[in-house]
């Protein structure tokens, strides 16, 4: 056997090898998927399908709604006027059509269990039972209010000031209200809990023993936001974050729009 011969048979042998790995990979995949299918005994769980009769949203909301609006704000961390301005202006965004295999989750399900979440911190396992809603469900309904909320409110509610006056506007609002004389903003950071990155070790391991991403924000003397950004890793101080943002440059350049040069030079 020549060598070129051989070489052709090795190659062919390495050819068999890979096509018997991927039919392999592609019955094992095959197999996997008519196990979950055949242990689905059930689409929807009872207790599930009674949540109009029994969960929180159609119950409890609608008692604190006509009963006791205080504790409905304290529940929501709002009033109900405001709660229903939200979902409307959300609705549009939540709003998903109807299945011949179930009928999809209320706008304002949606909403409700978000800021549930959001104010409390209860964990999704822990928020099933109440709201009647699967924990995996939840775990998607939370990601997909919050990209609502992003994009309808962003541009209104994140809207920096345009001119000279809005900053002194901002200055005089800090003297009436706090005393402060010569201010545009106060800054600080905010640890917001999240699970440990995978492959990425300690960075996001804050000093306070939890893993978090921070918030670094600037706020008028109304608390109303007028920059954040949310890229620091637990691990960082926020002088650092800081130091790297684009704030830094941006007040170093003179770069921002209407920004007055009286107040940089006071």
């Amino acid at each position: 056997m020549d060598r070129i011969d051989l070489v052709l048979m090795l190659m062919q042998q390495h050819m068999n090898q890979a096509l018997h790995a991927h039919q392999y990979i592609v019955d094992r995949r095959r197999r996997r998927r008519l196990r979950r299918r055949a242990a689905r005994s059930i689409w929807v769980r009872n207790w599930i399908s009674r949540r109009p009769e029994h969960g929180l949203y159609d119950c409890l909301m609608v008692e604190l709604r006509n009963e006791d609006p205080r504790a409905f704000q304290n529940f929501m961390r709002m009033p109900p006027d405001m709660f229903d301005e939200v979902v409307e202006r959300l609705r549009p965004a939540l709003t998903k059509k109807t299945t011949h295999w179930r009928a999809p989750l209320d706008p304002g399900l949606k909403v409700a269990l978000t800021l549930r979440h959001l104010a409390s911190g209860a964990k999704y396992r822990d928020m099933q039972y109440g709201w009647r809603v699967p924990h995996n469900t939840i775990s998607i309904v939370v990601r997909e209010v919050c990209m609502a909320i992003v994009d309808e409110y962003r541009e209104e509610l994140l809207k920096p000031p345009q001119n000279d006056e809005d900053w002194r506007q901002i200055t005089d609002n800090w003297m009436r209200r706090w005393n402060f004389p010569h201010v545009i903003g106060a800054i600080d950071g905010k640890h917001v809990a999240c699970k440990a990155p995978a492959t990425r070790g300690s960075d996001y391991y804050n000093y306070k023993g939890f893993f978090s991403i921070i918030l670094l924000a600037v706020v008028t003397s109304d608390y109303k936001f007028m920059w954040i950004d949310v890229s620091g890793k637990g691990s960082t101080s926020d002088a650092h974050l800081y130091n790297a943002s684009v704030l830094r440059e941006a007040l170093e350049k003179n770069d921002i729009v209407g920004f007055p040069q009286l107040i940089l030079s006071r």
